[in-house]
């Protein structure tokens, strides 16, 4: 109608009335009009299309006003609004924009105070704008005019703003663009951030949350509230210890990636960066000091006494790789690993290859002093983490060539009894101390961290096979003693006698420990990518198992019984006989044929159908018969298998395992060094006399036991950590065995001081990283607009 006056009133002829055409399946009632349709004149006018999207446009009085407040002239923006006081001072653009706003961005002060205050002034997300260009005078202004309107007002977001969401608060906002003043200016004021829960919570909030807000705004909620709390600017001024921190909350992210896949990446950068923040930081470290300090943090560690770097354990357990791989952790873990025994780094491959053989006629030597003099310098010596490491190999290639010579005795006149070469016993004690060994790292460890590695899984596992071995010898024994059938002929024995059990796990446990030889391989820079390697590629086979095992249950569900009414059929022709492969007779012998067949090592014929001889017309005349659908089916199964399993998924996962090894290559200092330093770690906290010499108390042992009985105490002091810094005395500058509870204390006072040194060293060099980025861009652009004066000069000539 409004369109028609407008027509009216500029003389123009209205347009006739639209007649919509009803359809005939949506309205069956209605009926077509029976007014013909009529074309258009030439002169009629065409119809406008109202836009639908509407935004509003300035007046002209509108835009003199944003003139003049861009301008930042006060003194012609306030004559201009008393000769027009009916201007709206709210107006905006067809983008949004507020004078205020432009006043803002533009940061002129004196406008933005001018303008705020004319009665009704709405401000709108200027605050937040304000935040994000890192201008606090202007910000405290703004929100002092809004705690005259509503108090509650500056804590909360903008609910009709363009460029935030609703949940941007302008402490979220500061906290993410990482502007430090503004930060502590609005934490002043009394602004604060709810740390979203972890993924795996399930509280009362977060279930209430899970059925009724909207998933899409929580999810979108929650990354931006990580991304706030995880800038390090907020993270330096909101806690006392940044690097716990970085690494609590890479922990959670990682965690987030995996249970939110939709927000995957965006995680998993956050968690990278921060990180990296944590790399930053003990990055500005100076001297040696600075960095024991660091790594002596016990805070965030259960059992944190037993172990010389509490920090670096916190680093291992939450894959810090990057933060355990600098330089600066390296030196001193290094310096813990060597202690006192400089020349070793420089002596010959060969050398150090021999210092384990040598050190089998020490060993009764380091056990006496260790029960009798155990704090003779040489045992300090002795106690360092690499003398350790020599012993514990020095004892286990004993081990090694007692299982070798078990296992390689000769048994052609064997009688049903246990095998009696008079090593049993040795093989017995050195068990006995490895099976103490693994206890005691796991009460040291604790069983979460014990079980998490892979190794301590090889060890619980070996050592169990071996205690299996000595049980059966002993049911062996006596079931020799009470039935009386010690010469019984072994093809007369039971399948599952004792003996034979033993045997096997005996067998089964020698293969584990001559294998455990690759865990010592990562020390060396050239073997240690690849044991690394074979570990993640290990992982990689544990995921095609599963899709192995899917086919070849579906290829063994089908034909498991469908060559079973051939099985042992034999055919005769021309005196040459051909008999049924037991190939899918059953279960069993399919998943055996489909298993080999990966390997290609299952026999061509496993597919044929042999029908055996019918009888013919004649008694010497036969006929043979054949199934040729049923052996096709047979056929087709199999080569369908075979390209499935050999030529796509067997190669699918070679081409993983390169892509592994490619990906551990490509950061091997990284890789290679994290792996190391987890072996140096293990043996910080092993015993210093081996398997099975551990098995006799010693004077350290025993009162450590006792400190451990007793539980943590609230110092960072104990004699583990005290005796570590002993052997790395000479190395760097550490407390000694006499450290008071008054160097304790200071210790204590100095992480925060040095914490704030670091954070000043990183806002430094990053403050000089973006000037020189800055100026960068600056000198790009000069460049740029001098080559267009080139450009027009030479077109004017």
């Amino acid at each position: 109608m409004e369109e028609n006056q407008r027509r009216e009133s500029a003389g123009a002829p209205s347009p006739p009335p639209f007649r919509q055409s009803p359809s005939w399946h949506g309205a069956p009632n209605l009926r077509p009009s029976r007014v013909p349709y009529r074309r258009l004149s030439e002169d009629a006018d065409v119809l406008v299309p109202r836009p639908s999207i509407l935004l509003p446009q300035l007046q002209d009085k509108e835009k003199k006003f944003f003139e003049l407040v861009a301008s930042g002239d006060v003194v012609s923006t306030k004559e201009y609004l008393e000769a027009n006081p009916d201007l709206n001072i709210n107006c905006t653009n067809f983008q949004g924009v507020t004078a205020l706003l432009i006043a803002v961005q533009s940061h002129a002060e004196p406008m933005v105070e001018f303008l705020l205050t004319q009665p009704g002034i709405d401000i709108g997300d200027c605050v937040l704008h304000a935040v994000k260009d890192n201008q606090p005078n202007i910000l405290v202004q703004l929100l002092d005019k809004l705690n005259e309107t509503a108090p509650s007002l500056e804590f909360v977001g903008v609910t009709h703003s363009s460029d935030f969401p609703d949940y941007v608060t302008p402490l979220i906002l500061a906290a993410q663009c990482g502007h430090y003043e503004i930060i502590k200016m609005l934490i002043e004021r009394g602004h604060t951030i709810s740390k979203p829960h972890p993924p795996t919570c399930r509280c009362s909030d977060c279930r209430v949350q899970l059925e009724h807000d909207d998933l899409l705004h929580a999810e979108s909620l929650k990354l931006n509230l990580y991304r706030a709390v995880c800038n390090p600017a907020y993270i330096c001024y909101s806690t006392h210890d940044p690097i716990l921190a970085s690494f609590h909350l890479s922990q959670e992210l990682k965690e987030c990636s995996f249970f939110v896949p939709e927000f995957r990446l965006a995680y998993a950068e956050l968690a990278e960066e921060i990180s990296n923040f944590a790399v930053d930081l003990i990055g500005c470290c100076r001297s040696t000091n600075e960095m024991e300090l660091i790594l002596s943090q016990s805070a965030g560690m259960k059992s944190a006494k037993l172990f010389v770097f509490p920090r670096l354990v916190l680093a291992m357990d939450t894959k810090q790789k990057a933060f355990v791989a600098h330089p600066n952790t390296q030196q001193i873990v290094e310096a813990a690993w060597c202690g006192d025994w400089h020349e070793y780094k420089i002596k010959p491959f060969t050398m150090k290859l021999l210092c384990p053989i040598l050190r089998i006629f020490l060993l009764p030597v380091i056990t006496l002093m260790n029960l009798i003099t155990p704090n003779h310098p040489m045992m300090r010596h002795w106690n360092i983490p690499l003398n350790k490491m020599i012993s514990h190999i020095a004892a286990y290639i004993v081990f090694l060539i007692l299982i070798f010579l078990e296992s390689n005795i000769d048994k052609t006149g064997q009688k049903r009894q246990p095998p009696d070469s008079g090593l049993e016993p040795v093989i017995m004690v050195f068990v006995a101390g490895n099976v103490w060994n693994v206890v005691r790292m796991l009460i040291l460890e604790g069983p979460t961290r014990f079980f998490r590695k892979l190794w301590n899984w090889h060890a619980v596992i070996n050592n169990c096979l071996f205690i299996l071995t000595f049980l059966f010898w002993l049911a062996s024994y006596f079931d020799a003693v009470h039935n009386d059938q010690v010469d019984l002929e072994r093809k007369y024995w039971h399948q599952l006698d004792p003996l034979l059990i033993a045997e096997g796990c005996f067998a089964i446990a020698t293969i584990m420990s001559f294998f455990r030889l690759i865990f010592f391989c990562r020390l060396n820079y050239y073997m240690g990518p690849l044991q690394i390697s074979l570990g993640k590629m290990c992982a990689d086979l544990a995921k095609y198992i599963i899709v192995f095992t899917i086919v070849i249950l579906s290829f063994s569900a089908g034909l498991c019984r469908f060559y079973q009414p051939y099985d042992g059929m034999i055919q005769v022709d021309n005196d040459i006989k051909t008999q049924q492969v037991s190939s899918f007779i059953n279960f069993s012998t399919t998943l055996k044929t489909f298993f080999w067949a990966i390997f290609c090592m299952s026999p061509l014929e496993s597919a044929n159908v042999v029908i055996e001889n019918l009888p013919g017309d004649t008694p010497t005349s036969t006929i043979i018969n054949t199934h040729e659908f049923t052996e096709a089916v047979g056929y087709i199964a199999f080569a369908l298998f075979e390209v499935l399993i050999v030529i796509m998924i067997l190669n699918m996962l070679i081409a993983t395992m390169s892509a592994t090894f490619q990906r551990v290559i490509d950061n091997l200092d990284v890789e290679w060094t994290f792996g190391k330093t987890d072996f140096y770690i293990e043996y910080m906290l092993q015993s210093t006399t081996p398997s099975p010499l551990n098995l006799i108390p010693t004077p350290g042992g025993i009162s450590n036991f006792m400190e451990l009985l007793q539980g943590p105490k609230p110092t960072a002091g104990n004699a583990e950590f005290k005796q570590a810094c002993c052997q790395k005395k000479t190395a760097a500058s550490t407390p000694s065995n006499n450290a008071t509870a008054t160097d304790k204390k200071m210790a204590e006072l100095e992480y925060p001081a040095l914490m704030t040194l670091l954070v000043q060293r990183y806002f430094r060099e990053k403050d000089t990283a973006v000037a020189a980025a800055s100026e960068m861009d600056i000198l790009r652009q000069e460049i740029h607009e001098l080559k267009v004066l080139l450009n027009n000069i030479i077109e004017e000539k």
